[in-house]
């Protein structure tokens, strides 16, 4: 039986090519994707270039670590240096959902935290998902987005792809 997982995605180096070889190389792997619009948002945490960020979906037969496995294949592809600190990276894919699972093992956690504190995680997601619900809180995606407030992550959506 095929489950549903969402991907962030993010880049914030060649972040027009990487994001259009990591988009091609996900469809390539898993078939059909839904893709939200791409937005441009500062990094947090850490100075560095803008990143652009989008979330996909896709149904799969693999398994949660296979699928991240594939994952960071597809980053090692778009040159993916992987550091212990945050720092600007070519390529970043993350698995937010995988169907309604919560796993919580060394190098796994889902859902992702990312999606209740960031607004470049959740508005893509709730733009593509909103109506699904977060397998802990019952929130959907929808409402959780209707009531983020956050000011300072400013998000600016783009045109992809691009011009």
């Amino acid at each position: 039986m095929k489950s549903q997982v969402y991907v962030s995605i993010g880049s914030n180096v060649n972040r027009h090519e990487n994001i259009a070889l990591a988009l091609g190389k996900l469809a390539r792997e898993f078939g059909p994707i839904e893709q939200s619009s791409v937005y441009e948002s500062d990094a947090v945490g850490f100075n560095s270039a803008p990143f652009y960020n989008l979330v996909i979906g896709f149904s799969t037969n693999k398994s949660p670590r296979d699928v991240q496995a594939r994952l960071h294949a597809i980053e090692d592809a778009c040159g993916r240096v992987r550091a212990r600190t945050l720092s600007a990276r070519t390529m970043d894919l993350d698995i937010l959902l995988y169907a309604d699972l919560v796993i919580d093992e060394a190098g796994l956690t889902l859902p992702r935290s990312d999606i209740t504190r960031y607004a470049f995680v959740l508005c893509p997601l709730a733009e593509i998902a909103g109506a699904e619900r977060h397998p802990v809180s019952g929130e959907s995606y929808a409402d959780m987005w209707a009531a983020f407030d956050d000011p300072e992550q400013v998000l600016t959506r783009i045109d992809w792809p691009p011009g």
